[in-house]
């Protein structure tokens, strides 16, 4: 047999090898996806995505606290909360309307009350912190609801348009919405997706793992818990604060629910969902969630049944969650497994 041969024999029996897949280029791809979506998809299902990009901005700070440093909160919709009514107040009340601004003051409010909050929280793990974080949610839930000439109460404050770089938008607000606002935001959640990236691959994210895995370890080599764990809270506040921000410009209202424990849960939910072991994991979740709700609230009233019910299946047959499920498909692809 000649080696001509033989080397085409050796070629047609090697499996077939697929690349592996990067987190942060199906980011990418995600974010080209949504950049071409205005021009084939209707104004209906570019609305239901302002709110994904805004939710996956808060995923990505909340799986840095969720997926990487171990700590699972019960209450991380109190910044989404802090962003919602900063913008409120500031456009409402102060008739600030930069949205860059408005940004920039939800990041530094969350940050503060990150810091407030979490010198108390991230001296606990597991299910102390958990109900702590839980704790300080309903405080603010209360706050919020209670304290009528402040907040508004139930009915919330108005979150007035704000400008982008300086400029008006005119035209409705679907116009807005679907137009120069969703490419802005759009912008924001790469910008923020690209910073969340190097953070994790940074000396600290990886002291972040070293405490996920083994505290005490990590701990005897010179890692300081207590900081790491702290500074991943506060940064994983300051995402929830902006992600909170553009979902109040996006519904035109800063909303006592946006701090509900359920509005935490759902956070839960989606970063379980998508997958939070991985990077991109947790976008994916919202924007099956942001889909998956509106279809079956669309059919039934008992939408947050069949949710749960998807909950209870993804957690027993997918508890990998769906970037998971798909990461693990390719290494098999690739002779990883």
């Amino acid at each position: 047999m000649s080696d001509q041969s033989l080397n085409l024999s050796v070629a047609a029996s090697r499996p077939r090898t697929w690349p592996r897949v990067n987190g942060l280029w199906v980011f990418f791809g995600l974010l080209a996806v949504m950049a071409l979506l205005p021009f084939v998809a209707s104004p209906y299902a570019l609305l239901l995505m302002v709110p994904f990009f805004a939710y996956a901005i808060a995923l990505l700070g909340f799986n840095l606290l969720f997926g990487t440093t171990g700590l699972l909160s019960f209450g991380h919709a109190l910044f989404l909360g802090v962003g919602a009514y900063t913008a409120s107040t500031l456009t409402s009340k102060f008739g600030v309307l930069s949205f860059e601004l408005i940004v920039l003051t939800s990041a530094v409010i969350s940050a503060l009350t990150a810091v407030i909050i979490g010198l108390l929280c991230v001296r606990y793990t597991r299910i102390f912190f958990g109900m702590l974080t839980l704790a300080f949610g309903m405080l603010f839930h209360s706050f919020l609801f209670k304290f009528y000439s402040v907040t508004g109460g139930d009915q919330g404050m108005r979150v007035l348009r704000p400008l982008l770089l300086g400029m008006e938008v005119r035209g409705g607000k679907t116009a807005f919405l679907t137009g120069p606002f969703y490419y802005y935001v759009l912008v924001l959640l790469g910008m923020l997706g690209i910073a969340m990236w190097r953070i994790t691959r940074s000396p600290f994210g990886l002291h972040l793992r070293a405490i996920r895995e083994n505290a005490g370890k990590a701990a005897y080599v010179g890692v300081q818990i207590f900081r790491m764990r702290l500074a991943a809270f506060v940064i994983s506040a300051i995402y929830c604060g902006v992600g909170g921000t553009v979902l109040a410009i996006t519904t035109g209202l800063a909303d006592p629910e946006l701090a509900y424990w359920t509005h935490s849960g759902n956070l839960v939910f989606m970063a379980v969902l998508g997958g939070s072991g991985t990077f991109v994991g947790p976008a994916i979740g919202a924007l099956a969630f942001v889909l998956l709700q509106d279809f079956v609230m669309a059919i039934t009233q008992y939408w947050r049944f069949v949710m749960g019910g998807v909950l209870v299946l993804l957690v027993i047959f997918l508890p990998q969650g769906l970037a998971g499920a798909f990461e693990m498909l390719f290494s098999r692809k690739a002779g990883d497994r």
